[in-house]
């Protein structure tokens, strides 16, 4: 008997795992004397990056298929690209997995209803499927659009149709969704990035000015000390923690990790510490007030390029756990007071020597004085003597020829003060003098392959592309909202490069609006949607269970697994009178009604809500650009068509705009004009091409472009090279000023694949494209002194070379000379990064402790006055589900598993075999005490439901001391449901509380109240 590999697998899948090779009457012989035939012969080649993380690793994929047209290419092996700079040839084990995700049994293959109260899918045809969402999107628009507000003011929005974006799909599907959405008022729509990273834009922008990793995956191997916290990278992205290895081996790095639990990432580092799940920031805060106690700061980094010596208002205070400005009322802040002084002419005023005491220095000395090391061990749990030890090591990085790094990822976002944890490491490597620098930065490592790309692109409620605002209900004039949104300089002679925001706007506008868009109409300002509120996906539950959101678009995600409090969503997507599901797979979300048991028990017959599930491509079968963590603009390739009947994502939603401009064309309707003026100008209107959306994201010149010398830079026509080249009298046209230079006349710049690095630091600047303008470290002049020589002359990446900056990389910088007083933070008002946030953040210019909504301590050391974060997001009606710890008394944390990927990668068979069944994590002296041994079954409750287990017993989690009291931690991984091909289980959001953070309203993940019974 001989089987292939895959077959074996099958078998072992099929309840055969425990018997041996041997009785199966497997024999080697015949395998050992045949010749193999070479396995890639007449195969074709196709060049793809990986579809799950945001490494982005490069993979080659392989299919057979003469090319003829009415031929399918058959995708039959995945290998890792060796010339990939990053990745190298490595796999993770869901990249090594991914043939059976592109081949899985759960692959939708044809468009299925589900009519309302129905317990059964029927297939229906396209044009029948395309032709009734219409319908319903159409009826629904019209009956509930709202031209003007109670004002009379013109908004243009429709509330009651929301859409959930993919943020594994190509940037050129998420331009489409843009115009998709906007066009028709839209302004409940949101991607993966307000359940993954939101917190780190909203940290590192109002810190630095872009809201982004700062490095990129190679630099890591550049770093002294690596600090991980708020994530697990050799366990979420084990491709990018060779990175890690080889700072390790090659540059002696230290490696140090913080975690609620000893992880895999801690298996490698040199120093383990376990901390409480919820108490970040408070640790973080102890190590900036060693770090200012000790002296152990980059004292001229500080001084030159942070905003240390400003001077704050003196009406700015904080007492007792509040800030200046709070309104009880309203649960909010005034921040006027969270600003610098500033002299007649609107500068900052400041003190270069820092003797000032309302300067941001001494303010942030006082700030953090409080957070002693005892303090952090009472809140944390984490000795002091470990708290010193890990303070002491990264301190040591002040040194000029010394960098650390700090990688984080939602570890730190998925809880109520997430970006303000995020903000205390921002402000840590300032301090150290580490953000410019190889090796050094703050490094988000995002989740989802093009997670980066779907913010860039703006597909968050309140977002428009290129990190731009979409304009309120306030701002009714375009000349109203560009002077609102365009920062003037606060300190002289500084950059200030949002002060070009109007270029990028108008440029935005006239690639939404095309021809339609001119300066008589304000550039079709009137026809972007105009917000009353945020409309984030905790929004749009709420909305939902309240009867006020009818119809949803989900587009590449799976919300009954991913939004907060399972039970919740459930309710919630009960309640739509329509839903459109577009995906690749069987989700637990389009099956959302079907009852199965325990996991999801709900009445089919009552829920009321028409079903669409439309069959998507999946990333082996289009051609595209997705962006990596380190910002890279990736090109990948179609290695085949999708199964079946499926479409691309791009099709999908060009044939529904198509069909609905055709209705308003027939039968006018609410507001037609954004929809019949939306520039579709495509080839084919009903299947846009890759390669010409990728142009337009990057921007062409509409006439003859001239520099301020009058030299001509662009004729019209042409690919624009340069954001610089954006003018707002409608010359220019740029779907996403950031990812100008993407697509110049000089062709396709993120299909590059130059791996040279003549730097040796990791600087592969020939290979795909990074924005902006294809920098590779973020803020690289602070690398360099104020005189613009290295800091540290082995880690030269730009300098000035006494005419001009020179370097690797591109400078992050204006044409400045040294001492010209310009500073390297050029997005920046103030020209420097920001220890004091002044009013950008929601909850504060400097971070602070706040307990985790569901405290297992009921208190705050503190401030028992003011507990928890005071403006964290939470509704009424959940108010009633929050837990205590009298009842729930172990604290819970989520988190992912390398084998599989979120709930996507259990439709693969061998990830499936790799990870089969749902378990939690238990440490030894809890299980002892509830009488669990290894292999129980376990049912874990939070005040919002229920899950059920296997106990896996563990060394890994330890029981910590918190403010006296004993304190226990449960992990649980969040993989499982009740679709694909594991064994089935329960979603763990079952169990987690519907709480956001202040500033980007992600959801809390990461530390909530339980109880566990054995079964």
């Amino acid at each position: 008997m001989q089987v292939s590999r895959r077959q074996l697998f099958k078998i072992c899948a099929g309840g055969m795992a425990g018997t041996t090779a041997a009785l199966l009457g497997f024999t080697p012989t015949l395998a050992l004397a045949e010749t193999r035939q070479y396995k890639l012969l007449r195969s074709r080649e196709t060049r793809n990056n990986c579809t799950y993380c945001s490494v982005g690793c490069g993979m080659l994929i392989y299919s057979q298929g003469d090319g003829a047209k009415n031929v399918t290419e058959n995708i039959f092996h995945v290998e890792g690209d060796a010339d990939h700079p990053v990745s190298r040839g490595s796999l993770c084990p869901k990249g090594a997995g991914v043939l059976d995700y592109i081949h899985s049994e759960g692959r939708l293959k044809y468009p299925e209803y589900r009519a309302p109260g129905s317990d059964k899918w029927q297939r229906m045809s396209w044009d029948e499927a395309i032709s009734r969402i219409a319908r319903l999107m159409k009826d629904d628009r019209d009956a509930n659009f709202v031209e003007k507000n109670d004002n009379n003011v013109t908004v243009n929005r429709w509330l009651t149709t929301g859409m959930l974006c993919s943020s594994a799909a190509s940037n050129e599907t998420g331009l489409l969704d843009q115009k998709f959405t906007r066009a028709l008022g839209m302004v409940a729509i949101d991607c993966q990035a307000r359940l993954c990273h939101g917190p780190t834009v909203a940290a590192l922008a109002p810190s630095f000015g872009r809201g982004a990793m700062t490095n990129n995956w190679v630099d890591i191997k550049n770093a002294n000390v690596i600090l991980i916290m708020g994530g697990n990278a050799a366990e979420a992205h084990p491709v990018g923690f060779k990175w890690v290895i080889e700072a390790k081996t090659k540059n002696n790095a230290k490696v140090i990790v913080v975690d609620p639990r000893f992880n895999r990432s801690a298996a490698v580092a040199d120093i383990y510490a376990p901390i409480r799940a919820g108490s970040d920031t408070a640790f973080l805060l102890g190590m900036i007030n060693y770090l200012i106690t000790h002296n152990k700061i980059q004292t001229d980094y500080v001084r030159e390029y942070t905003n240390a010596s400003l001077l704050v208002r003196e009406d700015y205070a904080f007492n007792d756990g509040l800030f200046s400005g709070f309104d009880a009322a309203k649960k909010a802040y005034n921040k006027d007071s969270w600003h610098y002084q500033l002299d007649e002419n609107g500068v900052a005023k400041q003190d270069k020597t820092l003797q000032d005491p309302r300067c941001v220095w001494n303010l942030l000395k006082e700030h953090v004085s409080r957070y002693t090391p005892e303090l952090v061990e009472r809140l944390c749990g984490t000795s002091k003597e470990d708290f010193l030890l890990i303070s002491s090591i990264l301190a040591e990085t002040c040194a000029r020829d010394k960098t650390s790094t700090i990688l984080y990822a939602l570890g730190w976002t998925h809880h109520t003060g997430g970006a303000q944890t995020i903000r205390c490491a921002a402000m840590i490597q300032l301090l150290l003098g580490n953000i410019g620098m190889p090796g050094g930065g703050v490094n988000a490592l995002r989740g989802h392959s093009n997670i980066q790309g779907y913010t860039d692109l703006g597909l968050l409620s309140l977002n428009l592309p290129g990190y731009m605002p979409l304009p309120s209900e306030k701002q009714t004039k375009l000349t109203d909202y560009l002077k609102q949104i365009t920062p003037g300089p606060l300190v002289e002679n500084q950059v200030n490069f949002w002060k070009n925001t109007p270029n990028f706007f108008v440029s935005m506008m006239k690639s939404f609006w095309g021809d339609n868009a001119t300066a008589q109409n304000d550039w079709g300002f009137d026809w972007l949607p105009k917000w009353d509120k945020s409309y984030d996906v905790m929004q749009q539950a709420e909305l939902m269970t309240e009867g006020k959101l009818n119809g949803y678009i989900v587009q590449g995600f799976n919300p009954l697994a991913a939004f907060p409090d399972k039970n919740k969503s459930s309710r919630a997507l009960s309640k739509l009178k329509y839903m459109v599901v577009i995906d690749p797979l069987v989700t637990e979300s389009s099956n959302f009604w079907q009852n199965h048991g325990a996991m999801n028990d709900v009445s089919t017959a009552d829920i009321q809500t028409e079903v669409f599930r439309l069959p998507s491509s999946c990333f082996a079968e289009e051609n595209g650009s997705i962006v990596n963590s380190g910002r890279w603009l990736q090109w990948h390739f179609q290695a085949s068509e999708p199964p079946g009947e499926a479409l691309h994502d791009g099709k999908i939603i060009a044939r529904l705009f198509m069909k609905l401009r055709e209705l308003y064309q027939k039968e006018g309707g609410a507001n037609p004009l954004p929809v019949m003026n939306m520039a579709w100008d495509y080839q084919d209107p009903l299947d846009p091409l890759p390669e010409e959306i990728a142009r337009e994201a990057n921007g062409k010149a509409l006439a003859d472009i001239h520099d301020e010398q009058g030299n001509l830079v662009a004729k019209k026509g042409q690919q624009l090279s340069t954001f610089a080249h954006l003018k707002n009298d409608g010359t220019t046209a740029s779907f996403c000023w950031i990812y100008a230079g993407s697509w110049t006349e000089a062709g396709n710049q993120m299909a590059r694949r130059d791996n040279a690095d003549p730097s040796g630091l990791g600087c592969t600047s020939g290979w795909a494209w990074a924005w902006p303008l294809n920098r590779r470290i973020l803020y690289n002049r602070a690398s360099v002194d104020p005189q613009g020589q290295p800091w540290d002359p082995k880690r030269e990446i730009i300098r000035w070379d006494g005419a001009k900056w020179i370097g690797f990389d591109v400078p992050d910088y204006s044409n400045a000379a040294p001492g010209s007083g310009v500073g390297p933070f050029i997005m920046q008002q103030e020209g420097v990064g920001r220890l004091f946030s002044t009013d950008k953040m929601a909850d504060g210019p400097f971070p602070e402790h706040y307990e985790p909504i569901e405290s297992p301590i009921g208190t705050n050391p503190l401030h028992p006055n003011v507990i928890s974060n005071p403006v964290a997001r939470i509704f009424a009606s959940d108010v009633p589900n929050m837990g205590t710890a009298k009842d729930f008394p172990y604290v819970a944390t989520t988190y992912s598993i390398t084998e599989l990927f979120r709930h996507w990668t259990k439709h693969a068979l061998l990830n499936a075999i790799a990870q089969p069944e749902q378990f939690i994590e238990i440490g030894e002296s809890l299980a002892a005490s509830k009488g669990i041994a290894q292999g129980d079954e376990v049912k874990v409750s939070s005040k919002r439901g229920f899950i059920v287990a296997k106990a896996v017993v563990t060394k890994r989690i330890r029981p910590l001391t918190i403010d006296g009291k004993h304190v226990d931690t449960i992990g649980i991984p969040c993989h499982w449901g009740f679709e694909g091909a594991t064994r089935k289980g329960y979603l763990a959001n079952t169990l987690t509380p519907s709480v956001g953070d202040a500033n980007s309203q992600t959801p809390e993940f990461k530390a909530f109240l339980v109880n566990v019974e054995k079964v």
